[in-house]
């Protein structure tokens, strides 16, 4: 049973993600049948602490109340992509998870957690920007940049700021069940669980340089989404043969003809939906998906999420939406 916790700081920590973590496992919320946890703010660094937003954090606990921790989660803080760590940080937290604790990282806590060796061969995420960089610096670490969080038994981590929410109220959600969950976000307004993943967050124009010989064919493309459109036929605008075309087509964009222009379609999809009052209908033909089923089949397989409910998230419950199909 998770009974004491410890949110492990480090120089430039980022406020939010602390708080996330002392909202959910810091305050006694016993008359409400919520369970109370022995929890702890723990300094790697001193008895005295920056946060990125120009305040300091005093704490008189050190890395030895690590000892004791069921849970040590270690929330976000500046530069955590570029800085080295102290040695001891990272020994506390590979005693914690080979003595059977677990450890939750939010947004870029998860360099710390990655620098201590334990995403090696597990599957984990942190903020979409920090994705790459993750991955590049960590290349042992399985990262999944398009989800909210990662439960990997003994290593959880979470997204950017607001994931950080999601993946406290899954670990509530396991310890104590689903009513203690959902009682707990009732009570700090907020969805007990959310659909769809980062990618629905994820602003990713996609890069056009390099495009020396399909560029005007790119620009074309982009102009007539709403048109079928063959591989044969892009060939005979860009004056090659449709394997010449496929070649080049995928050596100057990195993907396959098909596969970019499905990801033109759902970003215009999105576009619409955020900035207008069009129908799922109308969006449809005029991303050239045709039918809102095949739209939200699509919008569902890139973004994991309907067309209505990233409606409702980027323009609030008032928009204009027809129900989603089935």
């Amino acid at each position: 049973m998770l009974t004491n916790v410890a949110a492990l700081l480090l120089d430039e920590v980022h406020p939010f993600e602390l708080g996330v973590l002392c909202e959910v496992f810091g305050l006694d919320r016993s008359e409400e049948g919520l369970p109370v946890h022995d929890f702890a703010v723990v300094s790697a660094e001193g008895p005295v602490l920056n946060t990125h937003a120009g305040f300091t954090i005093s704490t008189p606990h050190g890395l030895e109340r690590l000892e004791e921790a069921d849970l040590i989660a270690v929330p976000a803080g500046s530069h955590f992509m570029r800085r080295e760590y102290p040695e001891e940080v990272l020994d506390a937290l590979r005693r914690a998870v080979a003595r059977g604790s677990r450890v939750l990282s939010v947004c870029s806590g998860a360099y710390v957690l990655g620098a201590a060796g334990l995403l090696d061969g597990r599957r984990c995420t942190t903020h979409w920007r920090h994705a790459a960089e993750l991955s590049q610096r960590f290349p042992k670490a399985i990262v999944e940049p398009d989800v909210l969080y990662v439960d990997e038994g003994a290593v959880i981590s979470s997204a950017g700021t607001a994931a950080g929410i999601d993946a406290c109220l899954h670990l509530i959600r396991q310890e104590y069940g689903q009513e203690a969950a959902n009682t707990l976000a009732r009570r700090m307004v907020v969805p007990p669980h959310r659909d769809g993943g980062q990618a629905q967050y994820i602003s990713r124009p996609l890069p056009r340089n390099s495009c020396d010989t399909v560029g005007s064919t790119l620009a074309w493309m982009e102009q007539h989404l709403d048109q079928e459109m063959s591989v044969e036929q892009l060939a005979a605008l860009a004056h090659m043969s449709p394997r010449t075309f496929a070649r080049r087509f995928q050596q100057e964009t990195g993907t396959t003809p098909y596969r970019w222009l499905l990801r033109q379609r759902v970003l215009l999809a999105q576009h619409l939906l955020e900035t207008s009052d069009l129908t799922v209908d109308t969006i449809a033909g005029r991303t050239g998906f045709g039918t809102a089923a095949t739209l939200r089949h699509q919008f569902v397989r890139s973004l994991g999420t309907t067309p209505n409910a990233y409606r409702r998230t980027f323009r609030g419950p008032a928009a204009t939406a027809v129900p989603d199909v089935a």
